[in-house]
């Protein structure tokens, strides 16, 4: 009776944790640029002194989503989606490099460039910062052009170039963040960061919307309550059981 018990709990237990996951995917469905994550369960033996007579339901974050989302033309000059393969990088809160798609820019009192989500933006050398301008355009390889305040509208000059790279997908995990980052071992270690990548190109006066589809999330939302509800009901059984086997026993 106790494996049925221990088995049916450790599911229902699971089923609230993916039902987190397809949550989290649920309610970012209109973030610009989210990647939505791919859940799954399996069943897992407990290992110990002796024999692996027991087995729990364990649920799993395998993998995130890549294909991208469907542009959104803006006409907004700040407003960038990368064309196909490809990440923006930006500096996190920790301070170490990291990528979105999350093109949605933003020139702060400073004049330091960022994304929607308040992260400076890399370039060639670091985060960029920007002169006071009347003008600024963002070419197709990421290179920032302005005009600066009281010039000419053809003084022209290249400030940086936004860092795009492409790094393989098996190398890339999502954080609690949402921001991919290059996984430990891959490419010289922890704390490692991808090269710019040439080939990678951007639209401007679009961005990329989440890849989300949420029909499949809420399906998959009342498929685990569901399941939730038949592991309760079988815990409720189990025990029912249990108790009609210990009046047995006092009869007896």
């Amino acid at each position: 009776m106790d494996r049925a018990l221990y088995v049916a709990m450790t599911g229902a237990r699971q089923n609230m944790v993916a039902q987190q996951g397809h949550s989290n995917n649920l309610a970012n469905v209109n973030t610009t640029g989210f990647k939505a994550d791919l859940m799954q369960a399996r069943s897992m033996p407990v290992f110990g002194d002796y024999y692996p007579t027991r087995a729990f339901a364990q649920t799993e974050r395998p993998a995130t989503d890549f294909q991208p989302g469907s542009a959104i033309q803006t006409g907004r000059d700040l407003d960038i989606a990368v064309q196909g393969d490809g990440w923006l990088a930006v500096q996190s809160e920790t301070g170490e490099e990291a990528y979105t798609r999350e093109g949605e820019l933003q020139i702060d009192v400073n004049g330091t460039l960022r994304n929607g989500a308040g992260l400076p933006v890399m370039g060639e050398g670091g985060p960029i910062v920007l002169p006071p301008a009347q003008s600024i355009t963002i070419g197709v390889d990421g290179t920032i052009s302005v005009v600066p305040l009281g010039q000419n509208p053809d003084a022209i000059a290249v400030v940086d170039r936004i860092k795009l790279v492409n790094p393989d997908a098996a190398e890339l995990e999502k954080g609690a963040d949402g921001l991919m980052r290059l996984k430990a071992g891959a490419d010289g270690g922890e704390g490692a960061v991808a090269p710019l990548d040439g080939a990678v190109r951007v639209a401007t006066g679009y961005l990329e919307s989440s890849n989300v589809n949420a029909v499949d999330e809420m399906t998959q939302i009342l498929m685990l309550s569901r399941q939730f509800e038949m592991q309760i009901k079988m815990m409720r059984t189990v025990d029912e059981n249990m108790e009609s086997t210990a009046r047995l026993l006092q009869i007896s």
